[in-house]
């Protein structure tokens, strides 16, 4: 366990921002629990990227444990050139690279993340929930309800549908509030 002061930087070179990197975008999945040792490779070669992270607390036999660990485990975003995506491969912790065919998308879903970084947001990883997808209430006075997620205007809502009737109603829900499932589970 790293203290600290030992982690590497989320976001390298220190002082700039995502929009200021240049070059093409990849998404390196890495080996397991390698993100922060590639994040120190590649700032050891010269080579931007952006590896988000939160502190994640946690007491084991009294003693109070502080971690700094990556939000999308196993994933590490960076930025350069076809000679920089060779070294990044070089390193011998990545497992795979994924392509990013809409680099403009990209920049502007991790600058939404970099922008809670800097204002100090306590982000945390959380499961991807996407509009109209199967969902179930995991807790609360409507813990065991499913319906489908549509998002209107700026809150997330949850329909409840009564098939026979061809109606509907809907309540607004938090994506904490909310899990998947898996469409075999029906």
């Amino acid at each position: 366990m790293l203290k600290p002061s030992d982690n590497p930087a989320m976001i390298w070179p220190k002082g700039k921002t995502l929009r200021e990197f240049a070059g093409r975008w990849w998404v390196a999945h890495t080996k397991s629990r390698n993100e922060k040792a590639l994040a120190g490779d590649l700032a050891g070669k010269g080579i931007s990227y952006f590896l988000p992270m939160s502190w994640k607390v946690k007491k084991i036999r009294g003693r109070t444990i502080k971690s700094l660990l990556p939000i999308f485990g196993g994933y590490l975003f960076f930025c350069g050139d076809e000679r920089q995506r060779v070294e990044t491969l070089k390193t011998n912790r990545v497992a795979n690279l994924i392509d990013v065919a809409d680099q403009r998308r990209l920049v502007e879903e991790l600058s939404q993340i970099e922008q809670a970084i800097v204002a100090g947001a306590d982000l945390s990883p959380h499961d991807y929930i996407k509009v109209g997808q199967r969902c179930k209430v995991i807790g609360g006075a409507l813990a065991g309800l499913t319906g489908i997620v549509v998002k209107t205007r700026n809150e997330m809502r949850l329909v409840l549908q009564i098939d026979m009737l061809g109606q509907a109603a809907s309540v607004e829900i938090g994506t904490d509030m909310i899990e998947a499932i898996d469409e075999n589970e029906k």
